[in-house]
């Protein structure tokens, strides 16, 4: 089993820098925002329960968001899909979420710019559309009832938009050539087993669930559909008045999240149980070796969001109907991020002019 990597992770010597700096600021008369963060009690950040969603996993697990942060308490809620922690966040139950680019963008353009910004990356790859036997090739999903984590959510829409491009026609209210089901990807898993389903559009594990466990086989990858199968499927958004009031704990914040995806890239062979771990507590139950090992194989953890996919990402919005116009013109703040890696001695991302860098 291996875990693919991308060079953005921190070197140990670029971190110990980076932690040392820490250090070093710590004991400096306080500023503005440290005086904030003394206000502040905890951070309360959403994930998903999927492999996609590692190194939010492994930066709670290992201690790693606790680490950087101190003394603020890191306090967590699990979410299905993107809307619903769009919810959560707009409501100001969460300061922070793991999501998918999609509902980024959507709280983004509703808000007028207002609401939340992504500050890195996370994930990329690690999703894909399964079928059941007899579904070879596009023309056989005529008809069809396919399931998605939840309308508006990335792999809705990213469904949507391949079937569009394949000249089938779909709504958003399950009608058209092929019916769309927004369905909680445990249901699905269910639902796919006893042929009430006939295929998914999802995250990691859930695809790989389907393939072991319910003899799905993948239809599409994700993966063929962009250039050097680079996209975003996971990043970290925070929101916006949270990260104006405090942008000490959202360094640090970033800081576990950087420490996490460097954790993944170097601990190749720990990882599988430590995620494994981290999904049994967030779910009651672990994935099997071989459905994690497939998972694993199939995502690549970086902090580089892949900004210059986002454009296309709203034009495939709009064309699935999921989405309001609108421009993401600052939907990336990256300064933060950029920041440490240049500390740490890193390349440094792009937001792609959507905003700074």
């Amino acid at each position: 089993m291996k875990i693919t990597r991308r060079t953005t992770a921190l070197t140990a010597l670029g971190l110990a820098a980076m932690i040392l700096a820490g250090c070093a600021s710590a004991s400096a008369a306080p500023s503005a925002s440290d005086a904030a963060k003394d206000d502040l009690s905890e951070v309360r950040l959403g994930y998903f329960a999927n492999v996609t969603h590692a190194p939010a996993l492994v930066g709670l697990s290992e201690g790693l968001f606790q680490d950087a942060l101190g003394d603020v308490d890191v306090k967590t809620e699990v979410f299905n899909a993107g809307p619903a922690a769009i919810e959560a966040l707009s409501a100001g139950a969460i300061d922070a979420t793991y999501i998918g680019p999609n509902p980024a963008i959507n709280t983004f353009i509703q808000s007028g710019g207002e609401s939340a910004n992504i500050i890195a990356g996370a994930t990329s790859g690690g999703a894909a559309l399964v079928v059941r036997d007899g579904i070879d090739k596009p023309e056989d999903l005529k008809g069809a009832n396919i399931a998605t984590p939840q309308l508006g959510n990335t792999q809705d829409v990213a469904l949507r938009s391949w079937l569009a491009d394949e000249g089938f026609e779909t709504s958003t209210s399950g009608g058209g050539d092929v019916a769309i089901t927004p369905t909680e990807n445990a249901q699905t898993l269910t639902l796919f087993q006893d042929g009430q389903l006939d295929g998914a559009w999802l995250p990691e594990p859930w695809v790989s669930r389907l393939v072991v466990e319910a003899g799905a086989h993948v239809l599409v990858d994700e993966a063929d559909l962009w250039p050097d199968g680079a996209f975003p499927t996971t990043v970290l958004l925070v929101r916006k008045d949270f990260a104006e009031e405090h942008p000490k704990i959202v360094e640090e914040l970033l800081e576990g999240h950087i420490a996490a995806v460097q954790w993944l890239d170097e601990h190749a062979d720990e990882a599988p149980a430590v995620i494994n771990d981290a999904l049994e507590k967030a779910t009651g139950k672990k994935l099997s070796d071989e459905v994690l090992a497939r998972a694993l194989e199939n995502v690549t953890f970086t902090v580089d969001p892949h900004a210059e996919t986002f454009t296309k990402l709203v034009e495939n919005g709009l064309a699935a109907g999921t989405q309001k116009k609108g421009s993401i013109d600052g939907l990336f703040d990256l300064t933060p991020l950029n920041a440490l890696l240049k500390k740490a001695g890193e390349d440094t991302v792009s937001a792609a002019g959507l905003g700074e860098d």
